[in-house]
């Protein structure tokens, strides 16, 4: 069987990954591509390192958005594969290199095929973070070419290729990055009572952190706390006079973000004085959660339902954060769980998605764009 131009592609993207707002070479990429498919009906506008491409209808009646995003993460790459990343200590270990090389091959498809309604493929910079839905929406193209209804997929390792994972409502939590400083007097090892030890500090903060979702989150809600990484001190006979966490918050509500965020505030005064140090946080970047429109999450899920080439998954909401949820909070939509089949999970060092997703995806997402541009 010969090989989808769309896994050459995503090869060649997973080469190059960068971090959000830093993504100059991907942007080139992709813009190379779409220029030399050089239609009349085709309009291309950037946006800082994003991109949008507005193909006309034949008749419009509404706009139909596509999104994928392009950024990559700061992993070092273990895959071995011989088209493994040439940017040192970056990765698309979150499958966007996916994402744009399906919404490449959706664009080309209608670049040759138009249907009656307009459309606008969104290539959206700093997923990851700091986020780019948001000011993305805010932008002057957007406004000017604003979809009526918009859709995306991510990537999923856990489910077999051909398996289409979705649902109606929400699908993912609330996000938001959580960075505590904490600083004290540092000192000699050997006379640790003239110090406040900010190791000592961030164990305790640490373990307090985590009696929040057990003893202040209703039990049959949802939240998570996760401090990833812990930094204090300098060598080893020297009392740490810094430290610093920086973890994740998630929630299915978003009023237990803002309980959960205000019990934070309120331990890490408790830090401050129980303690003699001063603290600061910084929530880094919120995410809005994804929130499927059920009217159209259900018509899709029946149009997929109806198809030879994929299975339909009827799945549970997540915890994983994405900053489309910004878009779906202002156009009506819908996300969903694309099967990729890889035996590592997202943001690994050794995640290996299956190709063959590729080009299903693109055939699957170009029959039901045509069934939704089509007039009644």
């Amino acid at each position: 069987m010969e090989q989808s131009p769309f896994v050459t592609i995503r090869r060649d993207l997973h080469q190059i990954p960068e971090i959000g707002f830093q993504e100059f070479k991907t942007q080139q990429y992709l813009l190379t591509y779409i220029m030399n498919l050089a239609s009349e009906r085709m309009e291309v506008e950037t946006w800082k390192t994003g991109i949008f491409v507005k193909i006309k209808g034949n008749n419009p009646n509404k706009v139909i958005g596509y999104r994928a995003d392009i950024d990559g993460l700061p992993i070092i790459e273990e895959t071995g594969l011989p088209f493994a990343s040439t940017h040192d200590d970056y990765m698309h270990a979150c499958g966007h290199d996916f994402h744009m090389s399906i919404g490449l091959g959706l664009l080309t498809h209608f670049v040759e095929y138009p249907i009656d309604d307009d459309l606008v493929f969104i290539f959206q910079p700093a997923e990851e973070g700091p986020g780019g839905a948001e000011p993305m929406l805010k932008s002057e193209t957007m406004k000017k070419w604003k979809p009526d209804m918009i859709l995306a997929l991510h990537v999923a390792p856990e489910y077999p290729v051909g398996t289409i994972a979705v649902k109606e409502g929400l699908l993912f939590a609330n996000t938001s990055e959580l960075f505590i400083d904490l600083e004290g007097k540092g000192g000699h090892a050997a006379y640790p009572h003239n110090t406040n030890d900010m190791v000592i500090t961030a164990c305790s903060l640490v373990g307090q952190l985590q009696t929040i979702v057990s003893r202040n989150v209703n039990p049959l809600d949802s939240a998570v706390i996760t401090i990833g990484k812990i930094t204090g001190g300098t060598v080893q006979n020297i009392i740490a006079e810094k430290a610093r966490l920086e973890g994740t918050i998630r929630t299915l509500d978003p009023e237990t973000m803002v309980k959960v965020k205000s019990r934070i505030e309120a331990l890490v005064e408790g830090i401050e004085v129980g303690y003699e140090c001063k603290a600061t946080i910084d929530y880094g970047c919120m995410y809005h959660q994804v929130y499927n429109d059920e009217k159209l999450t259900s018509e899709f899920m029946d149009f997929t339902e109806q198809s030879s080439e994929v299975q339909l998954h009827r799945c549970t909401e997540a915890m994983t954060g994405e900053d489309f949820g910004y878009m779906l909070k202002e156009i009506p939509g819908f996300m969903f769980w694309l099967g990729v089949a890889s035996d590592y999970g997202l943001h690994h060092a050794k995640l290996m998605p299956d190709e063959k997703a590729i080009q299903l995806a693109i055939d699957h997402l170009a029959k039901y764009i045509t069934y939704k541009g089509k007039r009644a």
